[in-house]
């Protein structure tokens, strides 16, 4: 289980990954209204519901390497941060 490896610059990789995509996803969902740093802890946690819904699906990056497997993490970092961003602005809107 090669994504269990707890390489600190693999651990840096994540969270830049994460931040990024909390930031797309602010930007996708037009979330301006909520603090910047909330979107990139949305982020965070996307990454982590999105990297464990494509293994499920198995999407995952495969035997992809270097950039190639940072854009394919990102892009599904992404869409789990946006569905945690959808989720939020439903909740709060009831609320």
């Amino acid at each position: 289980m090669e994504w269990l490896t707890l390489n600190p610059l693999i651990c840096v990789g994540w969270l830049v990954v994460g931040a990024l995509a909390g930031m797309v996803a602010r930007s996708i969902m037009k979330s301006t209204d909520a603090p910047l740093i909330q979107d990139i802890l949305l982020g965070l946690a996307g990454s982590v519901i999105g990297g464990f819904v494509a293994g499920l699906l198995g999407m995952g990056p495969g035997g992809a390497g270097g950039v190639e497997r940072v854009l394919i993490n990102l892009v599904i970092s992404v869409v789990g941060a946006v569905i945690l961003l959808f989720i939020g602005k439903t909740i709060l809107r009831r609320g």
